[in-house]
């Protein structure tokens, strides 16, 4: 499946976590989902396949999720 839209995620300070990402975004309702869904459902990182939930996420970086690309400012 093509990916066509990029939205923007402001990081509040130095970084977010992927589940605080996914929460945030409401892709999960709550940190404790992050753990399952990760299990179920590709994310990429920079281009890789990342599934841990504490994964450190900074500005500059990118995670595509539900065919959705995400650019971190």
């Amino acid at each position: 499946m093509k990916v066509d839209i990029i939205k923007e995620f402001k990081v509040k300070g130095e970084y977010v976590t992927l589940s605080q990402f996914l929460k945030e975004e409401s892709i999960i309702s709550s940190g404790g989902q992050a753990k399952w869904y990760l299990q179920d459902n590709p994310v990429l990182f920079n281009g890789a396949k990342e599934n841990r939930r504490g994964k450190k996420i900074r500005p500059g970086d990118q995670i595509e999720v539900d065919h959705e690309i995400y650019q971190f400012r």
